[in-house]
């Protein structure tokens, strides 16, 4: 009886902000790489939650706070915005937020 090799399951990144794919906190670039499901389509559903009846704006708040972000591209340093958002995230979970590659938290 011969025996097949297994092979290891594929795994999926973790659930966090873009670091490259981002328009305002990159959470739908995160969700996107998290899902495989285009980063436009997130945008459209949220824009779409947006329009009827203000629950998108919320429920994309309440991800951007959430979700840790990304390390950023060399290239790119984190925005004042950017900043405030890790800390108050760091406030909420627990977590201490290190310094971030293209600048300092």
């Amino acid at each position: 009886m011969t025996s097949t090799p297994q092979v290891p399951a594929p795994t999926r990144p973790e659930l966090r902000r873009s670091g490259t794919d981002r328009w305002l906190g990159g959470v739908c670039g995160g969700l996107a790489e998290y899902s495989g499901i285009d980063a436009v389509l997130w945008r459209v559903g949220a824009v779409g939650l947006t329009v009827a009846g203000g629950a998108g704006v919320v429920v994309y708040l309440l991800l951007w706070v959430l979700l840790p972000s990304a390390p950023l591209p060399a290239d790119r340093s984190p925005s004042i915005l950017d900043g405030f958002v890790d800390r108050l995230h760091a406030a909420l979970t627990g977590t201490r937020s290190g310094p971030r590659p293209g600048g300092s938290v």
